[in-house]
């Protein structure tokens, strides 16, 4: 294992998405909000052209701390407030919840808390950790998304796969009434605890498939597949890639008392999709992954369809 791998593997950042201000503390949501320097509102104002006209149909969503424009949007974009999208949950979580991280991306454009659920799970000799994860768009792009996504506690690994028996997310527009799609939000809970049995079945199935060396070959390169006429670099790229893979499956100490299983394969594709340095990182690398943690990871969902496929 080179050093720059088992580096990786063993240093975790704490959340594992390396973004946001810790605010473990906050009794509340709004206390989370104010520690994360959240507690900004957006105003919205109306377009003109530079000769004075009024553009209609449109209006800037502005942060009134220091008049950045966040977004333009239609006139039936309504404005929800980062206390408002987030207060909820305070009544929805209830005791036991620890509020973890907050913040913003892309300038305020999108806010987000991060709240860690009291409840534990051990499936399979794992424990399980869910999280729910609040983001906000004021830049008429997105919607009001509250996803669950359960971290194996030993290595921050997220869990968040596709399950076709379970729902983890929701989401609201910003027209129409906000509020009334807001109190829907409410079934997030709901989503969690059957999302949560979904995948303790779906673990325990995983954890009694058995896989062969030949197989986990045939799983890394169905993964990475190369390239027609790949250039050097591309080739490079690959087998570095594939070799992670490959390292995390055989050498992962918190991976060693699993077995030669499905899990464990879906374990390794996990710790790379989630922790692994990128081939090239970007200014917005770790804000991606952020977002994948509400969308899903395609690497992790592909692993599982993999070993799924041939159980």
């Amino acid at each position: 294992m080179s050093a720059n791998v088992e580096t990786m593997f063993y240093t975790r950042e704490t959340p594992w998405h390396g973004l946001g201000t810790r605010v473990e503390e906050a009794p509340d949501s709004g206390a989370a909000l104010r520690l994360a320097g959240l507690d900004w509102k957006v105003l919205q104002q109306p377009i003109q052209t530079e000769d004075g006209r009024t553009i209609k149909g449109f209006k800037a969503n502005i942060r009134d701390r220091d008049g950045r424009v966040l977004g333009v949007v239609t006139d039936r974009y309504k404005v929800v407030q980062n206390e408002d999208a987030f207060a909820f949950t305070d009544e929805l979580l209830g005791e036991g919840v620890s509020y973890e991280t907050a913040g913003s991306l892309q300038e305020g454009r999108r806010t987000w808390i991060l709240a860690k659920l009291p409840q534990r799970y051990m499936i399979s000799g794992d424990e399980i950790a869910p999280y729910l994860v609040f983001m906000n768009a004021h830049d008429g792009t997105g919607a009001i998304k509250a996803a669950m996504t359960p971290v194996r506690v030993v290595c921050q690994n997220t869990l968040n796969l596709a399950l076709a028996t379970a729902k983890r997310s929701w989401a609201a527009h910003h027209t129409g009434d906000v509020r009334e799609k807001m109190e829907d939000a409410r079934n997030t809970l709901l989503y969690a605890g059957q999302y949560m049995v979904e995948l303790g079945k779906v673990i325990d199935r995983l954890s009694l498939q058995k896989v062969s060396d030949r197989q986990v070959a045939e799983y890394i390169d169905a993964l990475f597949p190369l390239y027609e006429n790949p250039t050097y670099q591309q080739k490079k790229n690959l087998l570095r890639m594939k070799e992670e893979i490959r390292t995390r499956f055989y050498e992962a100490p918190d991976l060693k008392h699993v077995g030669k299983n499905a899990y464990r394969f879906v374990n390794a594709v996990s710790d790379f999709a989630t922790h692994a340095k990128p081939l090239r990182e970007s200014r917005n690398h770790k804000e991606s992954l952020f977002a994948r943690t509400i969308e899903g990871n395609t690497m992790i969902d592909r692993a599982y369809e993999l070993v799924r496929a041939s159980a």
